[in-house]
């Protein structure tokens, strides 16, 4: 039988005092502390408050479509049933704001936060993401991570003047590590943020580093493992992979809605009016547990992952160097320019320097990062049309 749990009435009583009386969370990030690059472009108004503005950028950049036809888990599958990037962020963005909007946070900086943290994703999932990641560091000794990557979507290759706090939110959403507590960590200015930013290239290690600097991006980075718990789990039925009974029911439940709506009081139970976001120890585990269920037997299945280590692997080696030597030759018919630089140059933005003065690995990393599965097949075959490479899909019937 499912089990959803509820808030203790104390909880409850001290929640809806709290509304009746019309006070605000002082753990809430203000409106009026926002922080941009650009001071004096996209200043707050009745109508579009900072992060509203935030959010009005992300979903009107032109890489937003792309998470529609991008890899949430499973690769090769002609399934609209089955969950890709797209439905991920919406399903991050209800929960984190039905947390926040019970501990009175700020609702439009957790959606800007939500929307654009994984604007920056490969192809084809964390694998892909690895591969990009295997590629680049051993050409230039430097770094991909995909919420690293979203940063700069959002702030070098398309300078939209996002604010410091959304920012800082995608670059420290990384859902691979779970806490019990989350504490925000205050962060200053750009200077210090670009830093990290930095350090992050330099040595992946500094990306679990990452602290969220306020509350909401703390709720932001809990709603990520939240969101993909259950879901996973119902996509891998929805698969044939494994079925649901095949996971353990502890204290957080395995079915997706059990998990977050327990999950979801939990945190709630705990957080309200405190300077951190936390769960009690009996539903950390059981949340540890649960992930590391789904890696043991979703994540590492070899229906899973073996195609895309054999062919896309490799295939996305073949491109990244065919397009590397395009870029340096300055083959204006390749896609690299007319599917990508001549693309993004379109759009009219305040850019400190030409797009093309990037470094050529980081143009031909940002164009892969920027595709979605089928693109990136698609333009493969394009590239080596007698290429024996070919891909399987698993289809509706089969």
């Amino acid at each position: 039988m499912l089990k959803y749990e509820t808030l203790s009435k104390e909880t409850e009583g001290k929640i809806e005092e709290f509304r009746m009386q019309g006070q605000i969370n002082p753990y809430a990030f203000k409106d009026e502390e926002v922080i941009r690059r650009n001071g004096e472009r996209d200043k707050a108004s009745l109508i579009r408050p900072p992060f509203i503005r935030d959010i009005d950028k992300i979903i009107h950049s032109p890489y937003y479509n792309r998470y529609a036809d991008k890899t949430q888990v499973f690769s090769f599958y002609k399934n609209d049933d089955i969950t890709r990037r797209g439905l991920h962020v919406q399903l991050v963005s209800r929960i984190a704001r039905t947390i926040g909007r019970t501990l009175g946070l700020n609702l439009d900086l957790i959606e800007a936060i939500a929307l654009g943290h994984d604007i920056g994703h490969t192809p084809f999932g964390h694998a892909g993401e690895r591969f990009l990641d295997e590629i680049l560091f051993s050409r230039t000794g430097r770094h991909f991570s995909h919420n690293i990557h979203s940063v700069r979507v959002l702030d070098k290759i398309f300078p939209y003047n996002i604010s410091l706090q959304t920012l800082n939110g995608i670059a420290a959403h990384d859902g691979e590590m779970e806490l019990c507590e989350y504490h925000p960590k205050p962060l200053g200015d750009f200077n210090e943020f670009d830093a990290q930013i930095e350090n992050c290239y330099k040595d992946k290690r500094n990306v679990k580093k990452l602290t969220p600097a306020t509350l909401e991006g703390c709720v932001m980075r809990i709603s990520d493992i939240i969101a993909y718990l259950g879901k996973d789990r119902q996509d891998a039925e929805r698969a044939h992979l494994i079925g649901n009974d095949k996971f353990e029911n502890g204290a957080i439940g395995s079915y997706n809605s059990e998990i977050i709506n327990n999950l979801i009081v939990n945190i709630i139970e705990h957080s309200f009016l405190k300077p951190y976001i936390k769960m009690d120890e009996e539903h950390f585990e059981a949340l540890k547990k649960a992930k590391a269920d789904n890696y043991n037997l979703i994540y590492k299945n070899d229906k899973v992952q073996s195609e895309i280590d054999t062919v896309i692997k490799p295939m996305m080696k073949e491109v990244y160097e065919k397009l590397y030597v395009d870029l340096i030759k300055e083959n204006k018919r390749s896609p690299i320019f007319t599917h990508h630089s001549n693309y993004i140059n379109k759009i009219f933005y305040q850019r400190e320097t030409p797009y093309l003065d990037t470094d050529p690995d980081q143009i031909v990393v940002d164009y892969i990062a920027s595709m979605t599965d089928d693109y990136f097949i698609d333009l493969y075959a394009f590239l080596f049309p007698e290429s024996d490479k070919k891909i399987i899909y698993t289809g509706y019937f089969d």
